[in-house]
């Protein structure tokens, strides 16, 4: 997503010549639910991609997050969102990945400077000089060609080829990170709940809702005008082996996943009853340390490319998204009259410079919730709940141990503007900046 949104922003900033490079032959959008938070939708909207499109029409006006104790069922926190709108120009919302990544895609092929390669696959860069970038791809039939451009924007995920070759010979690697969990995602239609009251109270509803156990935890929340729910899972990665370039899903026994939960409440057993039989697969959750850099002359890196992150925090593809347009932002800023190599290298790296603190924070209060999330029996999970006990007391205003519900990070993350950002900073970080090339 975070390539789409790079080529639709350069396109938006009025560059002339955007060229994406696609190894799938075709763009065929999947996927499950997605959590659009208001700070991706300002984004969006300025890019001409949210009011009146399909994905706003269809998604899920978030109005509520609850937290239950997975083997009872007992709420321990709820989040009133009723006034995320009022507080941040913009609702919390939910809807589905592939609605919103064809509503991207759409934009940007209408845009007349925007062209699509399908079937071409990088292969390498020979040259970073900013101006000058010069990388081979790969075609369907296994003929290679040499393309050069002003830049190359890496949003190729996290077993970036582009990452790979711009940390080369610069003494920096990305270094894998096991996080010794996986995820189970699972889609259900409204036809297969209305018979159920409870079920169809559930599907009904405006309100994200996460059960949490011991090194376990599932999310559910309506999508696409209600007539699915979405279920998505993290437990202990079990069923993977090997290097971290491995295999990065397989597919899944309904059985297993169902074990998993075998002590969560009988609403959850109801759900995950209906997941679709041969249509189980699971997903390994990975992330790498901080990178040195994300920026080598004319080449910087987006999105999954440079900071990874596990989806407790519901920030993946925003802080994609959010890079895309500050980059685009970044490079349309650099004085008139002075856009040669240095200064775009030097522009590349301000972006990093504007986006990296930012992030690292986000990917860390993701892995700090779901430690939390996932405590076992013992003092630390007393402390948490306890935590919990005296947020619902106190009503909504007060920090629970679930960051992505937890009132002080949503405005942390859902007032922030990355463009606004972007523009108020970008003059007094290029002046100040030595550049590298």
């Amino acid at each position: 997503m975070g390539g789409l949104a790079a080529a639709l922003a350069f396109a938006k900033k009025g560059f002339k010549e955007i060229h994406v490079y696609e190894n799938a032959p075709a763009l065929g959008f999947v996927g499950a639910g997605i959590q659009i938070a208001p700070n991706l939708i300002r984004v969006m909207d300025k890019l001409g991609i949210w009011a009146g499109s399909a994905i706003q029409n269809e998604a899920t006006c978030v109005d509520a997050a609850v937290v239950l104790d997975g083997p009872t069922n007992r709420e321990m926190a709820h989040v009133a969102m009723t006034n995320i709108q009022n507080s941040y120009g913009y609702a919390h919302h939910a809807g589905h990945r592939a609605s919103l990544a064809g509503g991207i895609f759409s934009a940007a092929e209408a845009e007349r400077a925007v062209h699509f390669h399908f079937g071409e696959t990088l292969e390498s860069i020979s040259s970073f000089e900013p101006g000058r970038v010069t990388f081979a791809v790969r075609n369907e039939a296994g003929k290679s060609r040499v393309v050069t451009t002003g830049i190359l924007v890496g949003a190729d995920g996290i077993k970036s080829t582009v990452r790979e070759s711009l940390l080369q010979g610069l003494g920096f690697t990305a270094e894998a990170e096991e996080t010794g969990t996986s995820a189970y995602r699972i889609l259900i239609d409204r036809e297969q709940m209305k018979s159920d009251p409870e079920l169809l109270k559930l599907i009904d509803s405006n309100t994200v809702r996460r059960w949490i156990g011991a090194n376990r935890h599932i999310i559910a929340y309506p999508i696409h005008n209600h007539t699915i729910y979405n279920i998505a899972t993290a437990q202990p990665d079990v069923n993977f082996a090997g290097p971290a370039n491995s295999s990065w899903s397989t597919k899944g026994e309904k059985k297993a996943m169902k074990a998993v939960f075998a002590d969560f409440c009988p609403t959850v057993q109801k759900l995950l009853d209906l997941a679709p039989e041969g249509d189980v697969v699971e997903w390994r959750l990975r992330s790498h340390k901080p990178l040195g850099t994300w920026t080598r002359g004319g080449v910087a890196l987006i999105g999954d490319a440079c900071h990874p992150t596990l989806p407790h925090l519901s920030q993946g593809a925003a802080m994609a998204i959010e890079d895309a347009a500050c980059i685009a932002e970044a490079l349309s800023l650099i004085p008139s009259g002075q856009v040669g190599a240095e200064n775009i290298a030097k522009a590349l790296q301000v972006y990093e410079r504007l986006r990296k603190p930012r992030t690292t924070t986000l990917v860390s209060l993701a892995a700090e919730s779901a430690r939390a999330l996932h405590l076992k029996d013992g003092k630390a999970k007393e402390e948490r709940d306890r935590q919990f006990a005296a947020a619902k007391a106190k009503g909504s205003s007060v920090p629970i141990p679930d960051k992505w519900a937890s009132p002080e990070v949503q405005q942390m993350v859902y007032g922030y503007d990355c463009i606004e950002d972007t523009r108020e900073r970008f003059s007094g970080l290029f002046r100040d900046h030595v550049s590298r090339l």
